[in-house]
C-alpha cells in the first residue's frame, strides 16, 4: 500500500464524520471523500507536515462547496428536511461529545448556521482543530475565525438539546415509548411524551409524511396511535442506535419503512424524527463508523 492510500484510509472515518456533520447527508459525505481522495493523490507528501490536518482541510473545503449546493436543493425540498440517519455502534455513545455532535437534534441545530459558521463550529468544538488550521480550511484570517467560532457557539448554545439523559433513563423511556406505540395505549403515550414534544416527518415528496411539525403531547400521541391502528397487522418495531442515540426502526412486511430517532430529556420524549424518504434509508441496513 502506498503512503497516500495508507494515510487516507487511516483517517477515512474521521473525514467521513467531518463531512457528514457539515452536510447531514451520508451520500454527499461519501462524494466529498471521493473528491478529497482525488486531490490528496496529487499532493507531494514530502511537503505535508501534518497529514491529518491536511486531509481535514481538503475535506472541509470540498464540504463547503457541496453545502452551498445542498442549501439550494433544500429550498425546493417537499416537507420538513431531516438528516440522513446512520446506524451506529452502541460504543459511539461512550464519547459524549461525538455522540452529541452527530445526533439528529444537534444536526438540526447546525442547519441553522451559515456554511462557514458550521464548518468552524464543527472543526473547533467537535474535532478540536486549532484556529490557524481552521483559518486555512475556510480561507479566513485567524482573528476572523475566532469571532466566527464565538458567534457560532452562542448560536448553538441557545438552541442545543436541554441536557444529557443517563443510559438507564434513556433505555427506560425508549422501552416505555415502544410499548405504548405497539399497544396503541394513548394514556401510556401521554405519560412518556413531554408536553412540548415535537414530531418531524421526512418523506421528501416520495412517500407520505406529515407536511409540517406536530407539536404537543396530545397531538403527537393521537398521530402515533392513528398511524399504528392503520398498519398494526404488518408492522414491527426494532430498537437501534441511530446517530449514537436510541431509535426505532419500523418495518412493514419485513422491509424498512421508517427510522424514528428519539430525543429524550429528563426521562421524557421531547423529539421524534421520522425519516421515511427511501433515498435516506440505506445507511440503516449496516453500521457506519464515525470517529474524531
Amino acid at each position: 500500500m502506498d503512503s497516500a492510500t495508507e494515510a487516507f484510509l487511516a483517517h477515512r472515518n474521521l473525514l467521513f464524520t467531518v463531512a457528514y456533520e457539515m452536510l447531514g447527508s451520508a451520500a454527499d459525505a461519501e462524494d466529498v471523500l471521493q473528491e478529497t481522495w482525488l486531490r490528496w493523490v496529487g499532493v507531494d507528501l514530502d511537503t505535508v507536515r501534518d497529514q491529518r490536518a491536511y486531509l481535514v482541510r481538503i475535506t472541509t473545503r470540498q464540504a463547503l462547496v457541496r453545502l452551498r449546493t445542498l442549501r439550494r436543493r433544500k429550498e425546493s425540498y417537499v416537507g420538513p428536511w431531516l438528516p440522513e440517519p446512520l446506524l451506529t455502534t452502541p460504543d459511539v455513545a461512550e464519547d459524549v461529545e461525538l455522540a452529541d455532535s452527530v445526533s439528529m437534534a444537534m444536526l438540526l441545530v447546525l442547519e441553522t448556521l451559515a456554511p462557514t459558521e458550521r464548518a468552524v463550529f464543527v472543526l473547533r468544538e467537535v474535532f478540536d482543530v486549532d484556529y490557524d488550521e481552521i483559518a486555512e480550511a475556510v480561507d479566513k484570517s485567524t482573528a476572523a475565525v475566532r469571532q466566527i467560532a464565538h458567534r457560532a457557539r452562542v448560536h448553538v448554545a441557545a438552541r442545543r438539546p436541554r441536557g444529557v439523559a443517563s443510559a438507564a433513563e434513556t433505555r427506560d423511556a425508549l422501552d416505555a415509548f415502544q410499548r405504548a406505540v405497539e399497544t396503541g395505549d394513548l394514556q401510556h403515550l401521554l405519560d412518556v411524551l413531554a408536553p412540548d414534544v415535537v414530531f418531524l416527518g421526512d418523506g421528501g415528496g416520495v412517500v407520505q409524511a406529515v407536511p409540517k411539525p406536530v407539536v404537543g403531547a396530545d397531538k403527537v400521541a393521537r398521530l402515533l396511535t392513528a398511524g399504528r391502528n392503520k398498519i398494526a397487522a404488518v408492522v414491527s418495531l426494532q430498537p437501534a442506535h441511530v446517530n449514537a442515540y436510541p431509535a426505532l426502526i419500523l418495518r412493514l412486511d419485513g422491509e424498512i419503512d421508517t427510522v424514528i430517532a428519539v430525543r429524550i430529556d429528563d426521562g421524557l420524549v421531547t423529539g421524534l424524527y421520522a425519516v421515511r424518504n427511501p433515498e435516506k434509508l440505506s445507511r440503516v441496513e449496516r453500521e457506519t463508523a464515525v470517529s474524531r
